[in-house]
Order: structure tokens, then C-alpha cells, then sequence
């Protein structure tokens, strides 16, 4: 439904911002992504990987999952069935509430993401981390806690 309010123009500092955000948010993922194809991963799929290893019992709720690696419950649902089929993760229902599904890292993924990590942490202290002060960490960790979405009644399981 459109507005029949005029619009709010950015200003050029308000424009800056955003230029720069929206640069980051096409760039950086196919930067952060390059060299994790030394192992045949995408960023979705390491993180995916890398946040059920992070995981009690390298164990989580798909929906959780979902929401940690930035990805719809269906594109996820995707991804875990290629890594089931590779024996890197298995699925199964919930035993504390069976309305959930969760997912399970096996030791051949872990053994993945064993070898994928260092690869990906070179990346990121090289793109993100070293050319930062302390002072912009801390004002990205500020900016990024204020501008990520929870979903409505979303809990973590692990902190």
C-alpha cells in the first residue's frame, strides 16, 4: 500500500551510510566466501555447519539454525539434505518436543569444519577485523546488535 506522505529524502550523511552498508552487504558475503571453496563450501553452508558445532552436543533446532545462519527454514532444509547425503549431518525429531526437528553434527562434519574454520577466520580477520580499531569494533558490534531482526518468540538454546 504506497504512502500518499512525500517521501523523507536521505541526506548526504544519511545517503554515505547507506551506500556504504548496502556495498557491504553485496560485497563482503562473495569475499567471505572464496576461500572457503579450497574446501567446497559456500558461506551459507560453513555457517550453517560451523553454528551446529558451536552447539551443545553439536546439536540444534533447525529453526534456530535457520535463524543463526541467516537463511529461510527451506533453503536450510536444502543444505541438510546434501549434508546428509555426505554424512556430515543427521536429522531427527526433537525428544523434548516433537514438534521440532534437530539437526546433529556427525564426526565427519565436525572433521569439516575442523578444516574449514582456519580458513575462514584468516578471511575474516583480514576483510573485517585487522583493518578495524578497536573503537569501529566496537561501534560495528553496537550497529549491527541494533539493526538485526529477532523473530518473535526466537530463544537461543545455548546463550
Amino acid at each position: 500500500m504506497a504512502s500518499t506522505d512525500a517521501p523523507q529524502w536521505l541526506s548526504e550523511d544519511e545517503k554515505q551510510a547507506w551506500t556504504g552498508l548496502i556495498s557491504l552487504i553485496l560485497l563482503m558475503p562473495g569475499q567471505l566466501e572464496a576461500p572457503l571453496r579450497q574446501v567446497d563450501l559456500t558461506l551459507f553452508e560453513y555457517l550453517t555447519l560451523s553454528h551446529i558445532s558451536d552447539a551443545a552436543d553439536r546439536r540444534i533446532r533447525m529453526s534456530e539454525l535457520a535463524f543463526l545462519a541467516n537463511g529461510s527454514l527451506s533453503r536450510l532444509s536444502n543444505v541438510v539434505k546434501r549434508f546428509e547425503q555426505r554424512g556430515w549431518v543427521t536429522r531427527f525429531p526433537d525428544p523434548d518436543d516433537g514438534r521440532y526437528t534437530l539437526a546433529e553434527l556427525t564426526d565427519a562434519g565436525y572433521r569439516l569444519v575442523v578444516e574449514a574454520a582456519p580458513i575462514h577466520v584468516r578471511a575474516v580477520r583480514e576483510l573485517v577485523i585487522d583493518p578495524l580499531t578497536n573503537a569501529d569494533l566496537a561501534a560495528l558490534t553496537r550497529i549491527a546488535a541494533k539493526l538485526r531482526a529477532v523473530p518473535p518468540g526466537f530463544t537461543s538454546q545455548h546463550g
